[in-house]
Order: structure tokens, then C-alpha cells, then sequence
């Protein structure tokens, strides 16, 4: 199952974001579940949130990659949706 993650961060948490973005990417690199990951960026090229495809078994194993997220841990994001999703191309 396919799981898009879409995150936006709290307004001015980039210190927020750069300061956990190593643990970020070593959860990221470490983890079997992920199809594809990178941030979302405003129109100036600032990363704003995190767009991440998990490859789990369901929706609760989604859940619980998404909660131990350092970047979830430290309390960067507004909103977090996980949406199943399906891909064609």
C-alpha cells in the first residue's frame, strides 16, 4: 500500500527544520519504507514541509513511520496527512 505523507511546517520553524534534518534524513535512510521523499518549497526555494511516499502494509504502519519521525518529534509540522495513493506513471 502506497501512503502519501504530505506535511507543512509551523510558520517560522526553519530553524526548527534545519536543526533536526539530519535525523530527518538518517530516519529517512534508514527505514525500508520509503518510495520517495524531498521537501515542499515556497516560491522562493525555502523548504516549508515534507512530501514522503510509504510503501507500507496499511494505513496504521503509516501512522506509527510518521510518529517517530524526528521531525515530528521535535514539533515542526502544522499538519500532517497521510492519504493512501495509487500510482499510474
Amino acid at each position: 500500500m502506497l501512503v502519501a505523507l504530505i506535511a507543512k511546517d509551523k510558520p517560522n520553524h526553519l530553524e526548527v527544520r534545519t536543526t533536526n534534518r539530519q535525523a530527518h534524513v538518517d530516519y529517512l535512510k534508514s527505514s525500508d519504507q520509503i518510495s520517495q521523499a524531498g521537501p515542499l518549497l515556497s516560491q522562493n526555494g525555502q523548504m516549508t514541509g515534507s512530501l514522503i511516499i510509504l510503501d507500507v502494509g496499511n494505513m496504521e504502519e503509516a501512522k506509527d513511520w510518521a510518529a517517530h519521525d524526528p521531525y515530528t518529534k521535535a514539533g515542526l509540522f502544522q499538519s500532517v496527512e497521510l492519504i493512501a495513493w495509487n500510482k499510474v506513471i
